[in-house]
């Protein structure tokens, strides 16, 4: 029986000639990812085993990002004691406030993964990078205290879901569209420790910023990981960023999958996510009577430039409703100044809306956003669990770009021609 590009991955990484689904095998890395929150603790483990050095001071990276600029002393602390460890082992890919950016958008703009690599990151949606052809997954940060050392660690080689593209996006449709519209067909566990690969005709019609997002939120359906074919939209990514060798697999022709899943990319519409789950997806035609508080549009989901530039086209010349607050976050610095370049931050400013530095911020309900009892925010951020963003009584509706401003301007949940 034939493997399935992951599983070609991870083979490769292990030294086998092969894998099947469920085989434990020990696996080499070739980046490990680690923020302010995570990282900390990892330290701690690395200290407690004794371990005196790293693997490969450029095989690791600590990205400054859920808490910076810092919220308060407890997030001081973990930043200098990442800080600190960084400097003791000359760590090449520290990030830090002015440096730094969201982490699943920094580390593809920096190069840092390329096809058929194998990363893990103690953060739950380091899947984002499968949108480049990369085996990645997030892990708990003990694994990453001791990946840090020996530069490895164990799998169990997951089965696959083959999910079928065919067909081509509507306009103010999106890869966010797209992932929620497969959670809600599968559910938040339908893929649980599975890898969804992604393939069909319908693929080249994918931005690679498209491919970042439906990747990134892979693990909100249980999956192990997701992963999309090298084409050309690849390439041309990674062509300038990435400075070494780097290698494509292909799943086998004769590849076991435990389902196919058919999207036909043309049927796909602005989607929401109503609370508290991912996987309670609804057209965004249906959300007139649901009024909002707030609109974030940013996070490692939905921080990038396409993104802003949806938000920006359909806040130009418009002002958020009375009593909607809009919060912006580019996702990295290098989006952040071409936002200026381009002239969306005076479209936010203008709109009422403020532009942030990159931070994770309001999407775990850490700062820049918080919600109080009863108020609802519509988001571009990856999670609406209870009190994701918040107070429990509060409700995170998930959507697109153009559906969050669109949002905004209409002073509840709205599709973009509707405004």
């Amino acid at each position: 029986m034939g493997m399935t590009m992951t599983q070609k991955i991870l083979a490769a990484h292990a030294g086998l000639e092969s894998v099947r689904a469920g085989q434990l095998i020990q696996a080499k890395l070739d980046l490990v990812l680690g923020n302010d929150i995570t990282t900390p603790v990892a330290i701690n483990e690395f200290e407690a085993a004794g371990f005196q050095q790293v693997f490969d001071k450029s095989r690791i990276a600590l990205v400054m990002d859920h808490f910076a600029p810092n919220k308060d002393i407890k997030a001081a602390t973990q930043c200098k004691q990442c800080r600190t460890f960084a400097r003791r082992f000359g760590i090449d890919h520290y990030y830090d406030v002015g440096e730094m950016g969201i982490e699943h958008a920094l580390l593809p703009e920096k190069g840092l993964v390329a096809p058929g690599e194998a990363v893990i990151g103690a953060d739950s949606h380091t899947c984002t990078y499968g949108a480049l052809g990369a085996f990645s997954t997030g892990v708990g940060s003990t694994d990453m205290g001791a990946a840090m050392a020996v530069g490895q660690t164990w799998f169990k080689v997951p089965s696959a879901i083959r999910v079928n593209l065919t067909g081509k996006l509507k306009p103010y449709v999106s890869g966010k569209d797209v992932i929620l519209t497969l959670i809600g067909m599968i559910g938040v566990d339908g893929a649980r420790y599975q890898s969804l690969e992604f393939t069909g005709p319908g693929v080249v019609n994918l931005t690679i910023y498209d491919r970042l997002t439906i990747s990134n939120m892979a693990i909100e359906a249980g999956a192990k990981n997701g992963i999309f074919p090298v084409d050309e939209v690849t390439k041309a990514y990674v062509a300038g960023r990435v400075d070494r060798p780097w290698t494509t697999y292909e799943a086998d022709a004769d590849a076991e999958y435990e389902r196919t899943v058919e999207i036909d990319l043309s049927q796909v519409e602005c989607t929401v996510a109503y609370p508290h789950l991912p996987e309670n997806a609804h057209s965004a035609r249906e959300g007139k009577d649901i009024a909002i508080d707030q609109i974030v549009i940013g996070s490692c989901t939905n921080g990038q430039l396409p993104d802003m530039a949806a938000a920006a086209a359909i806040l130009k010349g418009r002002h958020l409703a009375p009593g909607v607050r809009g919060i912006v976050i580019p996702a990295t610095m290098e989006v952040y100044r071409q936002c200026m370049k381009q002239g969306y931050t005076d479209i936010f400013l203008d709109a009422g809306c403020i532009v942030s530095t990159p931070t994770c911020g309001p999407c775990l309900g850490g700062y820049m956003g918080i919600l109080a009892a009863g108020e609802r925010c519509v988001s571009t951020t990856n999670r609406n669990f209870v009190g994701r963003m918040g107070h429990v009584d509060s409700e995170v509706y998930l959507a697109s770009p153009a559906v969050a401003a669109a949002s905004g301007i209409a002073g509840h949940i709205a599709h973009p021609d509707e405004i």
